[in-house]
């Protein structure tokens, strides 16, 4: 994934933001978004048991091809992005936490 440099009215990430938190759910959406090639690939091992890993090759390639252009979409991470930080501020609105910047010093 690229790295966006942040302007001042964009919200800052905390690391388990950016690497943990938005990839989870780009990785929900993208499975979402290929449920096809999952219900293909799942199909594919149900039927075929330990032998697998032979007989889903193309299943496989298909799933992962589709996967993989999600995860390196820019545009597909901002709006990944945008849906966290929205739930974020809910989150947080919910809870009556005024947003504040996180400080370095105790």
């Amino acid at each position: 994934m690229e790295s966006v440099c942040s302007t001042a009215e964009e919200p800052k990430l905390r690391h388990v933001e950016k690497d943990i938190l938005i990839p989870k759910i780009m990785k929900d959406k993208a499975k979402e978004l290929c449920s096809e090639q999952v219900k293909d690939f799942t199909k594919c091992c149900k039927d075929t048991g330990f032998l697998m890993v032979i007989k889903c090759q193309k299943e496989n390639k298909l799933l992962k091809e589709c996967l993989t252009g999600y995860y390196s979409d820019p545009a597909f991470y901002e709006e990944c992005k945008a849906e966290y930080l929205k739930t974020r501020e809910e989150h947080r609105a919910a809870q009556g936490v005024p947003h504040q910047e996180h400080s370095t010093s105790s």
